[in-house]
Formats: C-alpha cells, structure tokens, sequence
C-alpha cells in the first residue's frame, strides 16, 4: 500500500531530525512524509537556514501559526494533503526503535485485519522509574486485535490507540468521517471509538516500537488531565459508558506494588502527588463548563483552543 508519515511538529529539536533520519532507514517504502509546523519563528529559529525540503525530497512541509492549530482540525488538514492508502501519524518526539517500525505497524492494515493500528512507546532510558512503569504498563509485550466485543471486558482500553505512532486504513477514514474538527485533545481515541462501534478491529502491534516518555511534574499532570476532562465531558458519546476510574486506579496500585518491590518507597510518595494532581486535573475538566473562563485558560494545556473556541 502507498503509505506516507504525517509528522505534526511544534519547536523541532535535535529528536526531530534524529526522527527523520531514522524514517529514511526504515524497511518499508514510504511515500512521502507530510510536516505541518506549528510556529514558523521556532522552525526558523532551530534550523538557521536549513530546508528539510531540500535534504529530503519526499518531506513536504507547511506552516500554520500557533493559533490556527487544532488537535483534530490540523490532523484532518493534513491528511487532506495526501493522496495514499494508508498514513502514519508520528509526534516530531517519537523514535524508531529500529528499521522495522513502518513495516510491522503496516502488516496489520495490509493484511485486512485491523482499520487502524498503534505502536508500543518504550521509555527513554534516561526516563523517571514512574514514566518506565507507566509505559510497562500501557504497552505490554504481546500484540493483539481489539473489537468492540473488547469493550465489556477492557472498557476504555479497547479504543486505546495513541497517534504518537498509529497507521490508518484510509479508505475507512473517509468511511468514518475522520478525525472531529475541533478538539481539544483525544482526537485519536474518539476516533478509535468510530473504529469498533463500525465493526472494525485496532491492532496493538507490540513489534513496532518507538521510544517515546514525558516525565511530567505535578502542574503538567494537572493540565493534560484537565484537558483529558475536557475530552470526555464533550464528547460522551465516545466515553460516558467506559468511565477511565478503574483502569486509573489499576494503573497506581500496581506501579505501587512494583516501587515497594524494587525497594524505591520514596518514588511511592512521587507516585502519590502526580496521581492526585491527574485525578485533579481530571475532575475539574470534566466541569470545565462551570468553571469562570479564566480559571479554565488557567488551567489548560492548550490555551489555543479556548480563544479559537471564544
């Protein structure tokens, strides 16, 4: 299948470039790579003169400015620009683990057995032992398909498919209407919702791998997760019968029970606070529309979006 890479990037940096360089080595062909910038003076500022264009003959690179960017709406753009059967969505921070990446992400949507399939994020090495635990557990070493069968047993985790790296079947995007114009955040679980509530299955291909890890403080938890609220409150058709409670709690014993283990009761404390900023976070997102508007830009990850929502 003619398959291109859409990279949404934002300040590039060293991981960007190491990103593209590793995208050339890869084993399967790629058509082209698709790069919306958001911030021209940042693209500008970090590459002093260099045109990716002219160092790769496949990158095509467009500018959008921080206020037109969108989670769902830039994503939807750029698939616009591209004409292949299939794509791969990347963060400009996400790294091939080795050459294999495009092609095992690929087997799955190539062989007609998933619509849409996702990577498994391996921590940096130099990542917090909590980020490590977090990636353990999200990202098992087992692939599998998802249906929505799956939703009565695994709730919220049977549309789990993160588009830091995730390839899609385009001819059910279009089916399925693509991502939503304006989100906030989450743009690829609502999406991965319309996947199995049509009948189609995700795959989980854990051979595909990048190296992907955030070690977030306490007011960074708080807004991803506000965001997170956000999500939810406004699109309960995706998520008001799969609450995210029981599989946030799941996730906090067991890195619990693994920190006690390794010896590491301090990081247990870590634990703790970063979870009730989360919980937090989450809590007041899911209210954001009682919240007074400069509590809810206070609070954001994405202040963009609110002034593009007025």
């Amino acid at each position: 299948m003619k398959t291109d890479i859409i990279i949404p990037v934002y300040k590039p940096d060293r991981r960007f470039e190491i990103l593209l360089k590793r995208l050339h080595k890869q084993s399967y062909p790629i058509n082209r790579i698709i790069v919306i910038n958001t911030g021209r003076r940042y693209y500008e500022d970090y590459f002093c003169g260099r045109d990716i264009c002219s160092i790769y003959d496949d990158v095509v690179l467009e500018h959008i400015e921080e206020e037109e960017f969108d989670h769902g709406g830039t994503r939807r753009r750029a698939v616009e620009m591209s004409c292949a059967d299939a794509f791969l969505f990347m963060t400009d921070d996400a790294l091939p683990a080795d050459d294999k990446l495009v092609e095992e992400l690929m087997r799955p949507i190539e062989n007609g057995e998933a619509a849409l399939s996702y990577a498994r994020q391996l921590a940096d090495k130099d990542a917090d032992i909590l980020e490590k635990l977090t990636r353990k557990f999200n990202y098992p070493e087992e692939s599998r398909l998802k249906s929505a069968e799956d939703l009565k047993t695994m709730g919220i985790k049977a549309f789990f498919c993160p588009n830091v790296c995730a390839a899609y079947n385009r001819k059910i995007y279009d089916e399925l209407g693509g991502f939503e114009e304006h989100m906030i955040f989450n743009e690829d679980m609502v999406y991965a919702r319309k996947v199995i509530d049509a009948g189609y299955k995700i795959a989980y291909a854990a051979e595909a791998k990048v190296f992907h890890s955030h070690d977030y403080n306490g007011r960074q938890q708080f807004s991803r997760n506000f965001d997170l609220g956000v999500s939810h409150a406004m699109h309960p058709e995706t998520f008001a019968d799969v609450p995210p409670g029981e599989e946030g709690k799941k996730l906090v014993f067991t890195q619990a029970r693994q920190l006690l283990k390794m010896g590491k009761p301090l990081k247990v404390f870590k634990l703790g606070w970063l979870s009730a900023c989360k919980l937090a976070g989450y809590k007041l997102g899911k209210k954001y529309d009682k919240l007074p508007k400069k509590l809810v830009r206070k609070f954001t990850m994405n202040p963009g979006f609110w002034e593009q929502k007025g």
